[in-house]
């Protein structure tokens, strides 16, 4: 009697053991407890090497196997088609070296946005907008430490808080911030490129 096995594919899943299960990359239900279990249990790839490194297949393979070592399991993928799994070998985690380099990330962050708003005020020529306005409104000219300037610096420290919704732990909604967002759709981007380039590759055609 077959079973209707749904399999919902994670599109990318790190590992850190060698021996890869359905469990590991997919979530697996069935009506019949037992036969969601056998195919929880199917080992889908095999790593024999020590090396960080990650390895494509797709559904295709899962329905391969589960009809192998599953034959009463009638596959019903809703999720994704193809799956890289990303292989880490374990290692005691270097939290030194974890630091140090998130401190270079802030420090080029900073560094970086300082100098867009810095080359930004003198394309727009903030400082004789500035003057003027004053100059217009009070009938006096500005010694650069008006409300303004004050006024302007606070907006903008502002502004960036609220636009990027997150300032250390705290966060104005639910919402995922712009950074998320851009760091989700690379994250897509690169996976798509590694899939189709393996497809690619394995039909003789490639770019590179």
């Amino acid at each position: 009697m077959t079973q209707t096995v749904y399999v919902k594919l994670n599109q990318i899943t790190q590992v850190h053991e060698k021996a890869v299960f359905l469990s590991d990359i997919a979530e697996v239900y069935c009506s019949d407890k037992p036969t969601a279990s056998r195919c929880r249990a199917v080992k889908v790839q095999s790593i024999h090497s020590d090396k960080e490194k990650r390895y494509m297949g797709s559904i295709v393979d899962i329905v391969a196997k589960l009809g192998e070592q599953v034959p009463e399991a009638e596959v019903s993928s809703i999720g994704e088609s193809d799956f890289i799994i990303d292989y880490r070998p374990p290692s005691k985690p270097h939290y030194g070296w974890q630091w140090l380099k998130t401190a270079f990330v802030c420090l080029t962050c900073f560094a970086g946005a300082a100098f867009a708003i810095m080359t930004f005020n003198n394309d727009a020529n903030v400082t004789d907008i500035f003057n003027e306005i004053y100059r217009l409104a009070m009938g006096a000219e500005s010694n650069g430490r008006t409300l303004l300037e004050f006024g302007y610096s606070i907006g903008l420290a502002i502004g960036i808080v609220v636009f990027f919704n997150h300032f250390a732990a705290w966060k104005l909604n639910t919402d995922p911030t712009p950074l998320e967002v851009e760091m989700r759709l690379y994250e897509e981007n690169v996976n798509k490129t590694l899939i189709q380039n393996s497809g690619r590759k394995e039909s003789g055609v490639d770019v590179s």
